[in-house]
């Protein structure tokens, strides 16, 4: 199995000019031998060295990355992400706490795009039971950019937060309108508490007049108690089309005595999920 940082190397290498490879190697050697000031300032020149350009990894790389690192997903990295986390994993880990430490004064100095990069490298890092608080707070960020770093693509979450911060997440992304379908881990994760809040939601929405995206009830179903059933149902019956599609995956994943009862009513629809004819991915793609 290759390294992740092994992958790194080999895909910065035929997508970034000579000079600016050699600036790379030197500031990750300089990083290796714990010289912090250095690190921050390549940190931060990154762009300015090897671009801003989109990785456009092959299909073949993004195979290697599954197999390096499971839930691993590249795929939407630009080169000057990849050299910052090429760089990040060239410092000394075997301590764990200067490990945070240095994080964490890197991370109080980043911008946005320096702070995307950053959380999309969590899987990566070693020791990855030190960084579930940094994870949390990149949570409860105010940029969506940075909330997606974290919740999208990224199996950190689901390997490491507890269940209350897990649910905070799934739950922003509904707020703030990001996908759910992204959110590696979401059906494993799922949990009855998390179902209620969602239900919650879902009803101070209706209340003020506000659409239901289709997705939440993905996380309800599975869950769902007899509040969630009778909503359920409602959707089947007086909802759009997205939406009655949205209720009976939910329904057909359901193991509440009512859920049978409720499908009876939607042949048709059963048929066409039981067909392929749409899924989660897709509803997710109406919802963008």
């Amino acid at each position: 199995m290759i390294p992740p940082e092994t992958l790194l190397h080999d895909w910065l290498t035929p997508r970034v000019p000579p000079l600016a490879l050699a600036w790379l190697a030197g500031s990750r050697t300089q990083a290796a031998t714990g010289d912090t000031r250095a690190f921050f300032l390549a940190f931060g020149m990154a762009p300015r060295k090897v671009g801003k350009a989109d990785l456009h990894l092959t299909d073949a790389e993004k195979q290697a990355a599954t197999v390096a690192r499971p839930g691993w997903n590249p795929s939407s990295w630009t080169v000057d992400q990849a050299a910052r986390t090429h760089l990040v994993l060239a410092l000394p880990f075997t301590d764990a706490a200067a490990l945070v430490a240095t994080l964490d004064k890197l991370f109080a100095a980043s911008d946005g795009g320096e702070l995307v990069a950053l959380y999309q490298m969590l899987p990566l890092l070693p020791h990855p039971e030190a960084h579930r608080l940094r994870a949390a707070e990149g949570i409860r960020t105010s940029m969506k950019a940075v909330f997606c770093a974290v919740a999208h693509h990224n199996p950190y979450p689901a390997e490491q937060l507890d269940e209350a911060a897990w649910n905070q997440m799934v739950l922003k992304c509904l707020f703030i309108g990001a996908a759910l379908d992204p959110v590696l881990g979401l059906d494993r994760r799922g949990n009855a508490t998390l179902a209620r809040m969602l239900v919650d939601y879902a009803h101070e929405r209706w209340a003020a007049g506000r659409p239901v995206s289709p997705e939440l009830w993905r996380v309800v179903g599975p869950h769902a108690d007899d509040r969630a059933i009778a909503d359920l149902k409602e959707v089947l019956d007086e909802g759009g089309m997205t939406e009655r599609e949205a209720a009976v995956l939910a329904l057909m994943a359901s193991p509440h005595p009512g859920a049978a009862e409720a499908l009876g009513y939607a042949p048709d629809l059963v048929e066409r999920a039981r067909a392929g004819e749409f899924t989660w991915r897709t509803i997710a793609g109406t919802c963008v």
